[in-house]
């Protein structure tokens, strides 16, 4: 008997091994891309069809006076550097599909459909429609037919930054916050009836091939670097310190949402892919992960609390449950239970953990929540794309990681940041939160906003001359990701 067994031991092949942990077959993975980020710089079509020159973004990276004034952080770089999507647009679904992605973010840009104020004369989806660019128009039908045909599922941003310059003059609002007339997001008597038809008009006008929408990106990275911190890492028109003027943007953007919301869910009545949902409506924001500057100490652990109420839920806490808080102090004021339900998914965008030092008093003192100062804004920290997940699903919503990168990607990406956070965010959805895609930030090297083509994010880089995209290390290991499901 002891023969036999030892036999058998001996034939018996090696113990099969459990599979690697993975994402399920139906997790969304996709990149990230932004209208004004990719479309200019197009090789072979004229620079005044390319180019967006309508948009308050366009205006403030290329303003010569608003250049030169140093506080502006601003570099100068033609947009004409850019990479050229907008002409080059089929190839980059392509590159997608190359790296084995279901799922494209991108996002139309309203100051191209609606180049001039004659549109805020419309009151009915009809009337706008009679005023939308022909050529831009044709142009969207196109992109949306080109990336239906590639089998890419569109998540489409309504609002990523960008507003047109006859809503929002942001060099006159820079130089005269007070008396400027187009007044963008401060001036929500003019900005919420028109983003209202401007988002029903999209719905449907392309809703046919788009089932998932966002409304707007990041709001409180346009509250903060446009009226509250602008600093070298970014800034964003009208590029003002104002704290009043701050925390009215915020709270304009959150009812801003809920109205965009309305209009996409009454005009988006097709079934794009035929699943038989209706259009998801969602906002992107970007949440951060924090950490005190000395954790022995009470002032700065006190000062981690105030920074994720002013940075992670005071615009959620609006946007989601109608509760408003206008002077941080961490009590609600004004209450909107009519706003519940206005929401379909989260969109997170994580890039970051933040170290904050406490503060005994408040950095602006009419609110008493801002008791703490960013000492490090920039930090790899993996595990905080687990956090801010958690942090998210507070929410009872699923979430989609609607952002996620490295800047200067090189041959250590790979190990030292991709797989680190997707094992991180792996974890989130093995624990049981309902995360159900991954974006990341960006398909291509872009034209980063104040940084121009300074900075480059891509899974492909650009060459500035030729537009030709090339695939990095990391675009490589994202591929054998996005196909095998295992971090």
């Amino acid at each position: 008997m002891l023969i036999t067994l030892l036999a058998l031991a001996c034939t018996a092949g090696p113990k099969e091994e459990d599979p690697p942990a993975a994402f399920p077959k139906d997790f969304l993975w996709g990149a990230s891309i932004a209208g004004f980020q990719v479309e200019a710089g197009c090789p072979t079509l004229p620079a005044e069809e390319c180019e967006d020159r309508s948009s308050d973004w366009y205006q403030w990276v290329t303003d010569p006076e608003l250049i030169a004034e140093s506080g502006n952080y601003l570099s100068g770089e033609p947009v004409s550097n850019g990479p050229g999507h907008y002409e080059l647009y089929e190839q980059d679904f392509g590159l997608a599909n190359d790296l084995g992605l279901k799922s494209l973010r991108t996002s139309i840009e309203w100051s191209r459909l609606f180049p001039d104020g004659a549109a805020e004369q419309a009151t009915t989806v009809e009337e706008l429609r009679s005023y939308a660019d022909p050529v831009a128009l044709a142009h969207y039908h196109a992109y949306f037919d080109a990336l239906a045909a590639s089998g890419l599922k569109p998540l489409v941003t309504l609002d990523h930054y960008t507003l047109p310059l006859w809503l929002h003059d942001g060099k006159a609002c820079h130089d005269d916050l007070e008396n400027c007339v187009n007044r963008g997001w401060m001036g929500m008597e003019r900005l919420k009836p028109a983003i209202v038809l401007y988002s029903a008009f999209c719905a449907e006008e392309f809703g046919d091939q788009i089932d998932l929408w966002a409304t707007l990106n990041e709001p409180l990275a346009v509250v903060l670097s446009g009226y509250l911190l602008p600093s070298p890492d970014r800034t964003n028109p009208p590029g003002v310190v104002n704290p009043d003027a701050a925390i009215q943007v915020l709270y304009a953007q959150a009812e801003g949402h809920i109205a965009m919301y309305d209009a996409v869910k009454a005009h988006d009545l097709v079934d794009a892919d035929g699943d038989g949902s209706a259009a998801e409506v969602g906002v992107v924001d970007n949440l951060v992960a924090l950490a005190p500057l000395d954790s022995a100490s009470a002032l700065d652990v006190a000062g981690v609390d105030a920074a994720n109420y002013v940075y992670n839920l005071a615009f959620l806490n609006a946007a989601i449950l109608g509760d408003f808080d206008r002077d941080l102090d961490g009590v609600v004021e004004e209450q909107h239970p009519e706003w519940a339900g206005k929401m379909d998914y989260l969109g997170v965008n994580y890039y970051t953990r933040l170290t904050v030092r406490g503060l005994s008093v408040p950095l602006f003192p009419d609110y008493a929540r801002m008791t703490f100062y960013p000492e490090v804004l920039f930090e790899d920290y993996p595990e905080g794309l687990y956090e801010v997940t958690v942090l998210g699903s507070r929410y009872n919503l699923p979430i989609y990681i609607t952002e996620s990168g490295k800047a200067e990607p090189d041959e250590t990406t790979e190990d030292t940041w991709l797989r680190p956070h997707l094992k991180a965010l792996l974890r989130a959805q093995e624990e049981g939160y309902d995360v159900r895609g991954f974006y990341y930030w960006s398909l291509l090297d872009n034209y980063e906003w104040n940084h121009g083509m300074g900075m480059h994010f891509g899974l492909h880089a650009v060459d500035l001359v030729s537009k030709e995209r090339s695939l990095r290390p990391v675009g490589a290991a994202y591929r054998d990701i996005a196909t095998s499901g295992v971090p």
